[in-house]
């Protein structure tokens, strides 16, 4: 096994609820930590006060939030308009601020660690980075190399160069910008994070990517469709090159769409339990990687429409195997379907989940094979035949995917339990609970998130 450390059980098992029959309940789940974290950086920056509505509440957007007040913005819990939790106001950073040192935590929220690096360099002051301790494994060079480029002070603790978290930015309260070349293909969230705050940049940002290809091309698009919402000047014309206009970030007030990756362990279970899963508000139009999972679930045998913004899967008779190519961080999800699956499945173009929360790719080998699966890596994927699961413990790796892709198996697999479900609590907070509810016994069960 590479890529990871052997797992062990010092955390609690949670026994994953096995489906006795064809589940049927209707859903809703939390905000989009994607949206959530790239909103957050940009009322930080704006140009006046701005409102978050139906954010999402995680340990991920909490770390985004004490980042932000570390670095100077002020961040309010107003009462929001739904069963979502509250509303949030944010004051942005006042970047002329005298000086001030801070120490932020990552946690192990890539979008902290890359996006608030880059925002930390608009302030005065001294601003030191770390995280859990598979953050300090997460690459991170490209940022760090982009930020030392622009002329801004990034060091190691001991003073040396940095490679890696931790780390410490120096902030002047302003960045010349203009013409950077970077290497994104470890991670499309260099790219976003830059182009983040290209605006309040002197010059703007004209970011090119160079190198292999930039993977989940899709959250660039998600971010850039957010800045021009904001009133950002993005030009994308010419590919792995992004020109960001210097200019102000308009304050905005925007409702957060529910996460549609979040989504997917539970119209999974229409497919694992032969049932229906419904879930209510979904997008007609969405930049989220997410959305995928209309296509994915059809190809792999199940019945999907979208009518009156509610998206229903029902599973069919088998699991049916197939190719997928760029699944994105959808792959958890998609991988344990495959398990489950009649026929043999391949998954391309996710070599990048080996810089995720854990190597995804060797943790899901490791955890298929565990209870009696036939998975192995290839060079950019996975490759997963059928065999006939038994119980055993799903490890987590703190990889909230990981979890929630051991309780998908679990419905099909008597005796499945997952170590640490607490994870989930990364981007959705209550996940036990509501996919507990998603198996109530009876009818139709219809459960919300954020209760």
């Amino acid at each position: 096994m590479t890529g990871i450390t052997e797992a062990t059980t010092a955390a609690p098992l949670w026994d994953a609820p096995f489906a006795h029959r064809p589940v049927d309940a209707t859903v809703t789940v939390p905000g989009s930590k994607s949206l959530t974290n790239r909103y957050l950086v940009l009322a930080a920056l704006a140009d006046g006060p701005s409102r978050l509505r139906a954010p999402l509440h995680s340990r991920d957007s909490a770390l985004m939030i004490e980042a932000l007040r570390r670095l100077g913005a002020t961040v309010t819990e107003v009462p929001g308009d739904g069963s979502y939790g509250p509303d949030l106001l944010i004051e942005p950073i006042d970047t002329s601020a005298p000086a001030s040192d801070c120490d932020i935590d990552c946690g192990l929220a890539g979008t902290v660690m890359r996006f608030v690096p880059p925002l930390a360099a608009l302030r005065n002051g001294r601003s030191a980075f770390d995280g859990d301790p598979h953050a300090r494994k997460r690459p991170m060079t490209t940022i760090i190399e982009a930020l030392a480029a622009l002329g801004v002070g990034i060091s190691a603790p001991d003073g040396g160069p940095a490679s890696s978290l931790p780390f410490t930015v120096q902030g002047t309260g302003a960045v010349r910008g203009g013409h950077l070349v970077i290497d994104a293909s470890a991670s499309s969230q260099f790219v976003s994070a830059l182009l983040l705050v290209g605006a309040r940049f002197e010059e703007g940002l004209h970011l090119e990517h160079v190198g292999k290809p930039v993977p989940s091309l899709d959250h660039i698009t998600m971010t850039v469709a957010v800045l021009r919402g904001v009133g950002v000047e993005v030009d994308d014309s010419v590919p792995n090159h992004w020109r960001v206009a210097p200019g102000t970030i308009r304050a905005f007030d925007e409702r957060i769409e529910q996460d549609l990756s979040n989504a997917g362990p539970f119209l999974a279970a229409a497919l694992a339990s032969k049932g229906t899963v419904r879930i209510p508000n979904w997008p007609s139009n969405t930049t989220q990687v997410g959305d995928m999972w209309r296509e994915i679930l059809q190809t792999m045998g199940a019945t999907v429409t979208l009518e009156d913004g509610t998206l229903t899967v029902t599973g069919g008779p088998e699991i049916k195997g197939a190719d997928f190519d760029e699944t994105s961080e959808l792959a958890p999800t998609v991988a344990a379907l495959c398990a489950l699956a009649g026929g043999p499945s391949r998954l391309t173009g996710i070599a990048h989940l080996r810089g995720h929360e854990t190597d995804r790719l060797a943790a899901l080998v490791a955890e298929i094979n565990r209870l009696g699966g036939d998975a192995e890596e290839t060079s950019d994927g996975l490759i997963i035949r059928p065999a006939r699961l038994h119980g055993g413990v799903v490890h987590s790796y703190a990889d909230h995917r990981m979890a929630t892709a051991g309780a998908i198996l679990g419905l099909a697999v008597e005796g499945v339990q997952v170590e640490d479900i607490a994870t989930t609590s990364k981007t959705m907070p209550e996940f036990p609970q509501i996919w507990a509810a998603m198996l109530e016994s009876g009818s139709a069960a219809t459960t919300e998130a954020g209760r």
